[in-house]
């Protein structure tokens, strides 16, 4: 007799063959339950019932091939054995992999949705609430934000899958969960400025301070190269100069009274890297005076090319947030990290580092100096506060290919990879082209969430990084709908086909909210239109400051469907009466 309220589970299937972590079980006809009402499917979870627990496996095939007429099964399926529910004293407990294996004709049932609350059931406060299962939407989705961050995660999936939405939703989480993690964010395309409201920083290249002498030598040389190798004699020159810059500058700074005898800057004992300040005035002069002694006219040619270059990436207002004050010097190091990486906070414990506005020449020297200073602070602060460094298109700073990109920047995420956990500094990554992205770098990351992938070499870079017994899984990642996520690893209970939650409308990246393929009828593109958006793009490359520019002014009140992004600033259009000037005829 049962009791009330006890489920009644029908067993509809027998184990009849195991081996290590496979299993193969054969669905009974005279069920009492018909097999189209059971839905024994691919990616459902099953209950194999033994002597001391329950054995929780998922379908990865099912078949009625080459069955035997005598048979009394249906279908025969194959399962993948993940872990198993203990009966405790006080409750049932789930555990990663299995102790007790199945044996021969063991019961076989369709998982029931209390079983699935044992398995997904948050087993602290560190857990951070992303959605529900697709198999039990009565089922919550938790992430063990402890797990997930300290052995890094990453964010899979192409195009138009809603990869940008479920950033923003784990990112607004994590900081419910953690509210004194500092959170770094590289938006590539300035997408994520109104996704996390007073809670986040957000710079551009207008606001952003970011003193060139930060840069080492190989990113420096990449800045005023353009990306392209540099020339060697100059880099020669370069590599000698610049510690005596150095040197200079700190004697300056050390000299309390007039006349005390200089001290030589090679005794000081800087190099290339050292992260101190100098002024571009000392280094020119330094160079000028070198070429100044030289007696060959053929070889001031050197000088002369280097001087010139130095002076045209100087004057070059898209690299103000570098060289401004470049001539004046001051040690900014403090304020500059305690801006970039929120220390303190004040209330905004997260940074949106917004890159397109960038010169595209620059970015990947920017990113490496920023990877770099987020891995160095936390060694040399011994990781007393954690930082989340989260990199949107990955791919595109740690190429798999090492020709391809800037390798001080791969270098730089690798490390982070690598070592980021010991001192506090943590990576997430998020692409839509996971083959291209440095092998070594994904493997680090102990928890995925995958979204759609159609291209043949990401899901065999997913099949060859995923440890789990559930593999098979990712034979589902060509199929997933828009917000369904394979979640693998760490940071979840058992590999899981999810969903992740709806996001609030204040909280969708920008080009999701706004963005439409569809021209609005009602919007006039007329010339003033036009002139508008050329007046922003020459804002882009020259020096004075849009008075409506909302770093300098804060920008009024607008409905969600209007709101721009931080990058963007409304133009002044023409000027009545210099337009009016040009009218008058010449005399």
């Amino acid at each position: 007799m049962l009791l009330p309220g006890s489920l009644i589970v029908t067993s509809f299937g027998r184990v009849i063959s195991v081996r290590g972590s496979l299993a193969r079980v054969g669905l009974l006809a005279e069920g009492r339950m018909p097999i189209w009402e059971v839905r024994a499917t691919v990616g459902r979870f099953v209950s194999i019932r033994c002597a001391s627990s329950v054995i929780v496996a998922m379908i990865t095939e099912v078949s009625c091939e080459n069955l035997s007429s005598t048979d009394n099964y249906i279908a025969i399926a194959s399962v993948d054995l993940l872990g198993e529910i203990l009966n405790a004293a006080d409750k049932a407990k789930f555990q990663r992999g299995v102790t007790n294996y199945p044996t021969i004709g063991d019961a076989v049932d369709l998982i029931t949705s209390q079983e699935l609350r044992t398995i997904y059931a948050p087993t602290g406060s560190d857990q951070i609430n992303v959605g529900f299962l697709q198999q039990d939407r009565s089922v919550v989705a938790y992430v063990d934000v402890e797990e997930m961050l300290s052995k890094h995660f990453a964010v899979l999936g192409s195009t138009g899958v809603g990869k940008s939405t479920g950033v923003s939703l784990l990112l607004n989480e994590i900081l419910k969960a953690r509210p004194n993690l500092r959170i770094f964010l590289l938006d590539v395309h300035n997408e994520y400025g109104r996704c996390f409201g007073d809670r986040a920083l957000v710079l551009n290249p207008r606001n952003l301070k970011l003193p060139f002498w930060l840069f080492n030598f190989e990113e420096i040389v990449d800045v005023l190269f353009g990306g392209r190798a540099g020339v060697p004699e100059e880099l020669d020159i370069l590599a000698e100069v610049i510690p005596l810059a150095k040197g200079v500058y700190t004697q300056y700074q050390n000299a309390d009274r007039i006349g005390l005898k200089r001290i030589d800057p090679k005794q000081i004992g800087y190099t290339v890297d050292t992260p101190v300040p100098y002024r571009l005035v000392d280094l020119l002069s330094l160079i000028d005076e070198r070429m100044g002694k030289l007696e060959n006219r053929s070889s001031r040619i050197i000088y002369h090319k280097l001087i010139s270059r130095i002076e045209a990436v100087r004057n070059d207002p898209r690299y103000a947030f570098m060289f401004d004050n470049a001539n004046v010097g001051g040690d900014t190091m403090a304020e500059v990290i305690s801006h970039l990486f929120r220390l303190p906070a004040n209330g905004k414990p997260m940074t949106v580092m917004q890159l397109a506005g960038f010169p595209a020449e620059v970015i990947d020297s920017v990113v490496s100096v920023l990877c770099r200073m987020a891995f160095d602070f936390g060694l040399w602060s011994d990781g007393v506060s954690p930082l989340l460094f989260v990199c949107e298109e990955a791919h595109r700073y740690a190429s798999a290919d090492r020709n391809i990109g800037f390798g001080p920047t791969r270098k730089a995420v690798s490390r982070i990879a690598k070592e980021g956990r010991k001192y506090g500094v943590y990576l997430g990554l998020i692409t839509q082209r996971p083959a291209e992205l440095d092998a070594t770098i994904i493997s680090q990351c102990n928890t995925l969430f995958t979204m759609r992938l159609a291209n043949d070499r990401d899901q065999a870079l997913l099949r060859a990084a995923v440890s789990d017994a559930a593999a098979n899984l990712l034979s589902f990642v060509p199929s997933l709908g828009t917000r369904e996520v394979l979640a693998f690893g760490e940071g979840v209970a058992l590999p899981t086909r999810l969903r992740f939650k709806e996001v609030p409308p204040h909280q969708l990246p920008r080009g999701e909210a706004t963005i439409s393929s569809v021209p609005s009828v009602t919007s006039g593109h007329d010339m003033h239109f036009v002139s508008a958006v050329l007046e922003r793009w020459r804002g882009a490359t020259s020096q004075r400051d849009v008075p409506n520019d909302p770093v300098f002014a804060a920008p009024p009140a607008k409905t969600m469907s209007s709101l721009e992004a931080p990058m963007l600033q409304p133009s002044m259009g023409l000027d009545p009466d210099r337009f009016s000037l040009l009218k008058k005829p010449l005399r």
